[in-house]
């Protein structure tokens, strides 16, 4: 055993190895999401987006099944995704700028700024023929035109 191990007292040695097990398996949430496939639904469009600091417009494309996972894709000319965003009913993958640094986890622990964006999925399904959705939430817009 490593001299290191040798002086300190166990408690210290079990601690620092729990600690490097939860470091390496706590960076991502390990979920498989369901692969978009023929009988899902999609839908594409412009989606303006709005905070206290920022107005975007962009490209959209929203693809979602009947057993209820969904993505989301939002982009700006040039194929730059602002947002890429996966999600079934219990966990989520947002990616992208507007998702700075970015989220993976069960939906209920999802950071308050980002539950917004979690919501869109019931939103859109609940208006799911309609060509124009608005959705206020935590001092964001969205205003879906497909």
């Amino acid at each position: 055993m490593p001299k290191l191990f040798r002086d300190c007292p166990r408690r210290i040695v079990i601690l620092l190895v729990a600690t490097g097990v939860i470091a390496l398996t706590g960076c991502e949430t390990l979920h498989r999401f369901a692969e978009p496939a023929r009988d899902w639904q999609a839908r594409n469009g412009q989606l303006l987006y709005r905070n206290a600091r920022t107005t975007l417009i962009g490209e959209v494309l929203v693809r979602s099944s009947k057993t209820g996972e969904f993505e989301l894709t939002f982009s700006k000319g040039g194929g730059l995704n602002l947002m890429t965003l996966k999600q079934d009913s219990e966990f989520a993958r947002i990616e992208g700028p507007l998702a700075h640094p970015g989220w993976s986890g069960p939906i209920g622990s999802a950071p308050k700024r980002l539950r917004p964006w979690l919501d869109l999925r019931d939103v859109l399904a609940q208006n799911a023929g309609k060509p124009s959705v608005r959705h206020v939430a935590g001092g964001q817009t969205f205003i879906f035109q497909f």
